[in-house]
């Protein structure tokens, strides 16, 4: 035990050296101890800004009012706060030395010097909040806490670093501190460094990457993100308070930006490529943010071709408070360059054509030959470039903005024949972060490929030939040819129906049976070649469960001149007709638009709500929807705009999420040996090699065997040094240690965890492929040899759970599960996984008896006596642990209880049968506390009989505190400091003592029945 202890004690004083030695700040000491510690260290502060930066006190003074007032302002939430004291801490606080006087700022920290600041770390920094909590290390910038470290020994996951982390800043612990905190850190030295900020969920915690020395990956990475100036560069360039979260950049943004820059400071333009969903539009909003903070004749203009892009930028910079003007139309547009006010512009490219100019390149040339009409040094971000940097609208905007500076982002690699015009408005690549970069940081998800064909056969072609005849009775030869152009061939005519129902059937069944499309947490897009096509689908899933959850979302807006001149009089529907009513009975009386907005909505928010989105361009860009997992695809597309589209499923969502997987049902990607190149059209090889350029789609099956294979292998690894004879009792020993002993449980904790996650592994990646084993290349001997394996490592992970007293929550893995064992799983007639069903061991033991709780263990376990007793008292002591706040003199007794049954059976003190009645006899001591031996006024509340027995049994003093608490409790009162404060005053009102207060108003708040 101490060894271990003293690993994580030997990286702590290693990191605190180092930011001593290398990084060169100021250790302020071991503050386990230190009363008052606080985020905002104020002596610390109050001398720097009168030392250093020569401020009066009485502005001083003042600003450190206003900072503690932002940071201990907690109304609004921790986000509100900490945003308040952000812009305090970059803008500084503007205050008045006397009244009349005007403002002056105090700058709370020297951005634009970085090592004039004071740079410090403290360690064990114990805080008071509503629970006490003390971070590993904190660091102070001129004595305010703008960075958390949590270490962790190498054998403890770095995700429990983050969890801890992410626990202290609940309103029940120590959320007050994290009000100036910008970094939010966790490492330890095999996993090295992780970093987020306030609120950032556990799975988009991110990891630096840089090239440089090696060793220590912990180390290696304090050094590059606690330099000093890059310390406080990514607090000042780099931070979003982006629609309710915050958002720190990835190190390809920083790298991407700071390559712009220098480009900017050039005065040259370039091209920034960097993958779909790795976050460009967030590089657009940092880079025209230094822009316009570091040139003051700077003007930003960001160009789209898409008006979904458009409003989808505007609303970033809106979101994250940056003044954007969105431009009407093309005279709104010159107007609005024409004058030096607003300094941010957003514009569709469209709207610099004119319209009824049949000369389009001598309008050109005219402009060119123009004086310039706009104001101030224009730079023009161009997002996804690869489209609009071609063709003509091109040379018009490089002929109006003569002396701009054009910044092109795009998500592909350009194409080859684009490369020319690329050059000519754009320049060269600023900065690139290709998918394949993307996938290995885990930025965004691996895509996985299916080809899937449906037939199409024709009962009786002579038939078809009859009907058109019949049907054409009257035409000439040419005018039958030119009808046959139009429709293609009667087989496509006829057989389209049947197979859009069987592409329909195929959707339906995949959301039955794959995982994340049968659960709430992921949903899907169809592709559709056309809107009429994505109306008769639409149609179709009205008919299936997805009905009510299924929409449509086209370029279409339905009008009746859409439909004046389509009536044949032969009483048939044309296509046009058919779509424009379809789109009238949809949205009920709300505008078609309206009605993609809430589907969107709906598709990125409730995924359980809204399932299915039928698209035909729309959303195929610019749209950002983590729960969707699955794209069908039956519609021709290639090159940037295929890749786009199936770029929609590999945004990070829920840890269940881990591939975004295409479904083809036109054939478009040619094979290349095992893989499957996304681009059919040459690309720009000539600055890029082809193994970086190309994505390459994994096939579905030969990935899913391979995930298959590894998680077996994986799991059998962790399993390889349990000790011969491999029994129950043996994995028990090697993944609890002695059960009994709580120490012991948890230096087994890791391994433990690493079970549950591999068996989960194992379950995932079996029925990923359980129904194709056989297409996927095993055997029927190895398909019934990993049916046991599945099903044996199910079994003993239940045994673990159960002799751990651990309970595991299934939750996110429950559609796995249940796919699983309702579909796969089933060797044995109708098993549950669980031996207990939905009752915990001692609830079978209370309600069945011992013997039925026995006989429900697992078979490993129930075969073996000393393993049964372990797992009955590991249970009842779990119980325990779990209940021992709700009335600490009463399970204290219980755990003295329980000590002494297991010291009489380990010293063959108790034959089995006798120690099993004992332990039974507990067990329901544990779970229905005894009150046969209690006052009557005690019995009939629970509550009453935790303060009874933690109140030295006075019956007198345990009623009269329960009626207080009833009476001056009011709703909501817990984490609520004023409400909880009453109660403490009516406590102490009786007690007359601070302390005893205390200790009962933790029992107190355990109470249900307050």
């Amino acid at each position: 035990m101490n060894n271990i202890g003293k690993k994580e004690r030997e990286t702590q004083n290693r990191v605190i050296a180092l930011f001593q030695e290398e990084l060169d700040y100021r250790y302020l000491g071991n503050w386990e101890d230190r009363p008052n510690n606080s985020n905002i260290e104020e002596a610390i502060l109050r001398k720097y800004l009168k030392e250093k930066k020569g401020y009066k006190n009485t502005l001083i003074s003042k600003a450190l009012y206003e900072l503690g007032k932002a940071a201990n302002n907690l109304n609004d939430g921790l986000y509100s706060a900490n945003k308040k004291v952000y812009q305090l801490l970059r803008y500084g606080v503007k205050v008045k030395s006397e009244v009349g006087e005007n403002y002056e700022t105090v700058e709370l920290i020297d951005w634009k010097r970085p090592l004039e600041n004071e740079f410090a770390i403290a360690e064990e920094v114990t805080i008071q909040g509503n629970n006490e909590k003390r971070p590993d290390i904190v660091i102070y910038v001129n004595g305010i806490a703008l960075g958390v470290l949590e270490l962790k020994r190498s054998t403890i996951s770095i995700g429990d670093g983050i969890r801890q982390n992410i626990v202290n800043q609940q309103k029940e612990f120590i959320q007050s501190f994290f009000t100036t905190i910008q970094w939010v850190f966790a490492g330890n030295d095999t996993q090295g460094l992780r970093y987020g900020t306030i609120g950032t969920p556990e799975k988009y915690f991110l990891k630096w990457k840089e090239e440089g020395a090696g060793g220590n990956l912990l180390d290696k990475y304090l050094l590059k993100l606690c330099d000093k100036a890059r310390f406080l560069e990514i607090i000042y360039d780099f931070t979003l308070f982006d629609g309710g979260k915050k958002k720190l950049c990835r190190p390809h943004q920083y790298f991407g930006i700071k390559a712009a820059q220098g480009h900017v400071k050039r005065r040259e333009g370039g091209i920034i490529w960097h993958t779909q969903g790795s976050g460009k539009s967030l590089v657009m909003v940092w880079l025209a943010k230094w822009i316009l903070e570091n040139n003051p004749h700077a003007r930003v203009v960001i160009i789209t071709d898409r008006d979904e892009l458009d409003k989808q930028i505007e609303r970033i910079f809106t979101d994250v408070g940056e003044r954007m003007a969105r431009t009407r139309n093309g005279r709104d547009l010159m107007d609005q360059l024409g004058k030096a006010l607003p300094r941010m512009l957003c514009s569709l490219v469209h709207k610099f054509g004119r319209k009824g100019v049949d000369n389009f390149d001598a309008f050109i040339e005219e402009i060119k030959r123009s004086s310039s009409h706009t104001v101030g040094e224009l730079f023009i971000f161009v997002d996804e470039c690869h489209r609009t940097q071609s063709g003509k609208l091109h040379k018009t905007m490089k002929a109006i903005l003569k002396n701009a500076i054009f910044i092109g982002f795009t998500g592909t690699p350009l194409l080859k024949q684009d490369r020319q015009t690329s050059l000519e408005v754009f320049g060269k690549y600023i900065h690139t972060y290709k998918f394949n970069e993307a996938v290995d940081d885990e930025v965004v998800l691996d895509l996985v490929y299916e080809a899937r064909d449906i037939d199409q056969k024709l009962s009786s072609p002579q038939k078809i030939d009859e009907w058109f005849e019949a049907k054409t009775r009257g035409l000439n030869d040419f005018q039958k040819s030119e009808l046959k152009k139009r429709w293609g061939t009667m087989q496509k005519v006829l057989s389209s129906r049947s197979r859009l129902e069987k592409i329909v059937s195929d959707i339906v069944f995949d959301f039955n049976v794959k995982p994340r499309l049968n659960s709430d947490m992921g949903n899907a897009m169809l592709v559709a070649s056309s809107i009429y096509e994505a109306c008769r689908y639409f149609e179709l899933f009205q008919t299936t469960e997805l009905k009510g959850k299924c929409a449509i979302v086209t370029s279409y807006n339905p009008s009746t001149r859409d439909i004046t001149t389509e009536d044949t009089g032969a009483n048939t529907e044309t296509e046009k007709e058919y779509i424009y009513d379809i789109y009238k009975t949809l949205p009920g009386n709300k505008s078609t638009e309206k009605y993609e907005d809430e589907a969107k909505e709906k598709f990125v928010k409730e995924p359980s709500n809204m399932k299915l989105l039928v698209v035909v361009d729309k959303l195929l860009t610019g749209f950002d929807a983590p729960p969707c997992t699955y794209l069908y695809i039956d519609k021709s597309m290639q090159d940037h705009g295929l890749f786009q589209a199936i770029c929609r499923v590999n945004r990070l969502d829920s840890d269940d999420k881990e591939f975004g997987y295409i479904v083809d049902y036109k054939d478009l990607f040619r094979k290349v040996e095992n893989a499957v190149a996304v681009y059919t059209s040459e690309l720009d090889y000539d600055t890029f090699e082809k193994g970086d350029v190309d994505v390459l789609l994994k096939d579905r099956l030969e990935k899913g065997r391979e995930r298959l294979d590894n998680a077996l292998e994986e799991i059998a690894l962790l399993c390889e040094p349990v000790a011969p004879p491999k029994d129950s009792l043996a994995y028990i020993r090697y993944f609890c240690g002695d059960p009994e002993n709580e120490e012991d449980l948890k230096v087994h904790e890791v391994k433990r965890t690493s079970l549950y996650k591999q068996t989960v592994a194992v379950i995932r990646a079996y029925a990923n492929i359980a129904a194709e084993m056989e297409e996927a290349g095993y055997t029927q001997a190895e398909i019934a040899d990993i049916k046991k394996k599945v099903d044996y490592y199910l079994k003993l992970r239940e045994e673990i759970r159960n002799a751990s007293g651990e309970t595991l929550d299934l939750k996110t893995y429950e559609a796995d599960m249940r796919q699983l064992i309702d579909t796969y799983i089933q060797a044995e007639e109708s098993r549950t996984i669980s031996p207990f069903a939905d009752m915990s061991l001692l609830d079978l033991l209370v309600n069945s008896g011992i013997a039925d709780a026995i006989n429900r263990l697992p078979e490993g376990i129930k075969r073996n006596k000393e393993a049964v007793a372990e797992t009955i008292e590991n249970n009842v002591r779990k119980k325990i642990m779990q209940e021992h706040l709700t009335d600490p003199a009463y399970f204290e007794e219980m755990s003295k209880l329980l000590h002494e049954i297991v010291k009489e059976r380990r010293t063959n003190a108790i034959n089995y049968e006798a120690y099993l009645k004992k332990i039974a006899e507990l067990a329901k001591k544990v779970s229905n506390p005894a009150k046969d031996n209690l006052p009557a006024s005690i019995k009939s509340s629970n509550a009453r009989r935790a303060l009874y027995n933690n109140l030295n049994y006075d019956e007198e003093l345990a009623v009269v505190m329960d009626e207080a608490v009833r009476y001056v409790k009011k709703a909501d009162w817990r984490g609520n400091d004023a409400k909880e404060r009453e109660i403490k005053k009516a406590l102490y009102d009786i007690l007359k003592d601070a302390n005893e207060v205390e200790r009962i108003f933790l029992i107190i708040k355990q109470q249900s029945e307050y």
